[in-house]
């Protein structure tokens, strides 16, 4: 009988122990969760406006750029796919 109010007890303070060590842990946990986010956005978003930004530097204000010129040869023709009759049912 006294074996089973021991790792009652025991069971008890482990809980509530853990219980208590969470809610402790929990605001640190969270702010470190949040700067490693904050990190990998500004790893993922800062090299992207970077690359970005120096682009628009180099070039001067008002200037005109055409990065690609459209080829005059290919004609597109306008047959987009078959006419299909059909009469309507009543």
């Amino acid at each position: 009988m006294m074996t089973l109010l021991k790792t009652i007890l025991i069971v008890l303070l482990v809980y509530f122990g853990l219980k208590f060590l969470i809610k402790l842990a929990t605001p640190y946990l969270m702010r470190y969760i949040s700067k490693k986010a904050g990190q990998q956005f500004e790893q993922f978003f800062g090299s992207a406006g970077q690359a970005s930004g120096n682009n628009t530097q180099a070039e001067k204000e008002g200037k005109i750029t055409i990065d690609k010129n459209p080829s005059s040869n290919s004609r597109t023709s306008k047959k987009v796919g078959e006419y299909v009759e059909y009469e309507e049912v009543e």
